[in-house]
């Protein structure tokens, strides 16, 4: 499982003294690199022209004060990726640009629509051209199609009402920096004031990496205009209820970063608590898997008065898609990653603390390496329910057949992986965690029933539930 991706937009003042929003947008990407590591990228409007540069790699390997030199301008947009539609390669990197007989327009996506391969068949039809196979560049055409007959805030009314799935964007549209949230929520976006102007952001670490005060969350079906130091706002459609994705408040998002009035780390911490309270059991210390485990195994602690020790060390600079072939070379590439402290772990009866298990290859490798160092036994605590369907929103997530929980029981689960037991969050505990109401968070891989219509897979375990997902006023 993979993070998403992030987006960023940045429009300042007139009177600002800065004039380049490329370099606040490069210190925001670098506060969103954990949603995205295969490419990253910037664009900027001078006030006549668009510019851009994106390339594959991290925001670090791409940009330097050259290019950040050039590409002038005092509007901004920019994205870290990693692929949900459409492959990974440059030429679905984004920001994308698109020109079009008033201009050029830019723009960037976090999401991932569920009826792209629809829409783009209809636009092809019509005669357009595509020049990835990326969903993003569907949006792009159906607005520049929208914005041709209709006025600005009418056409992102049409298009909106054309889009079925997941999306938070932000785009670069004449003289304005563009932000969209879909009409539920599924996506995260915030707005901030920053020193000289504001920044939309996938998370308020964007927001706080340049000194900036977080305002607000977009709004579910909400468009934003940022421009000559206002924020405009048109509320296109709403839903009465909405589908936050649980999986940024258990995994994706920072732990510092605030999300639908949420602070992620104190979700986490609550869902340790509530682990303790659920799977209680006669163990010695409290030992996260680094790094995402950490702050569940902090709440566990605290509530159950153990010890948090650190069992597992994390090289950080081993590469995300580091490949070997052979069963022996792969456990080798675990313990690259992962190294085991034998003198917190020996003779002691472990709790391991992690956020998920998906297809659980790597915890079984985890468990042996504990196992390993001497510990005499393994309880394995999960912060998100058994993950049994797949994510169409936007997770790049195993298909049914090779997600663990989808064909085998908890205790075949356990017996898998080789623990002394077992213990999953309930989708309860998992809500009250949150501190949102299931009615307004999407749970659709873990229970079956998604937010939206889906066509397609369907797991044997559970029925999707079919809603609509267009826009409504």
């Amino acid at each position: 499982m993979r993070e998403e991706c992030g987006v960023v937009g940045v429009a300042l003042e007139p009177s600002c003294e800065v004039n380049s929003a490329a370099l606040f947008i490069y210190y925001a990407l670098y506060a969103l690199q954990h949603r995205g590591q295969e490419s990253a990228g910037i664009a900027t409007h001078d006030g006549k022209h668009v510019r851009g540069i994106k390339e594959m790699g991290l925001v670090s390997e791409i940009f330097n004060k050259k290019q950040l030199d050039s590409l002038k301008g005092s509007l901004g947009i920019g994205h870290v990726r990693y692929s949900t539609t459409g492959a990974s390669r440059i030429e679905n990197s984004q920001p994308l640009l698109i020109n079009y007989k008033d201009g050029t327009i830019a723009i960037t996506h976090n999401g991932n629509l569920i009826n792209s391969n629809e829409l783009q068949a209809e636009l092809e039809a019509e005669g357009r051209i595509f020049i990835t196979n990326s969903d993003t560049e569907v949006i792009a055409h159906l607005l520049v199609k929208e914005l041709l007959k209709s006025n600005f805030v009418e056409a992102f009314h049409r298009l909106m009402q054309c889009l079925v799935g997941s999306y938070s964007l932000t785009l670069l549209v004449d003289d304005m920096v563009v932000a969209v949230r879909d009409p539920l929520g599924i996506k995260p976006l915030c707005i901030g004031k920053i020193d000289g102007g504001y920044i939309v952001a996938s998370e308020s670490a964007a927001v706080d990496v340049l000194g900036g005060t977080l305002i607000r969350d977009v709004r579910p079906g909400e468009l934003v205009i940022l421009k000559d130091g206002e924020i405009e706002s048109h509320q296109i459609c709403r839903h009465k209820n909405f589908a936050h994705c649980f999986f940024e408040y258990a995994y994706f998002a920072r732990p510092d970063s605030i999300i639908d009035e949420q602070l992620v780390y104190d979700v986490r911490r609550r869902i340790g608590e509530t682990l303790v309270d659920e799977h209680d059991g006669k163990v010695d210390v409290i030992c996260p898997v680094p790094d995402s485990g950490i702050t569940f195994a902090i709440g566990y602690s605290i509530k159950s008065g153990l010890d948090y020790i650190e069992g597992l060390m994390k090289n950080r600079y081993v590469g995300r898609t580091f490949i070997m072939p052979g069963q022996e070379m792969r456990d080798t590439a675990v313990k690259l990653k992962l190294n085991a402290i034998r003198s917190n772990l020996k003779g002691k009866r472990v709790a391991l603390i992690d956020d998920s298990i998906v297809r659980g290859t790597t915890s079984r490798r985890i468990v042996d390496l504990i196992r390993s160092a001497g510990a005499n036994e393994v309880h394995i605590r999960v912060g998100s329910p058994p993950i049994i369907s797949p994510c169409y929103f936007g997770i790049n997530m195993s298909t049914c057949e090779e997600l663990i929980a989808s064909n085998k029981s908890i205790e075949d689960i356990r017996l898998a992986l080789g623990a002394d037991s077992i213990g999953y969050i309930s989708i309860d505990g998992l809500v009250d965690s949150i501190g949102i109401p299931a009615r307004d968070l999407c749970l659709g891989c873990v229970t079956g029933k998604y937010p939206l219509e889906v066509p397609g897979e369907v797991c044997a375990r559970r029925p999707i539930e079919r809603a609509r997902g267009r826009c409504v006023i």
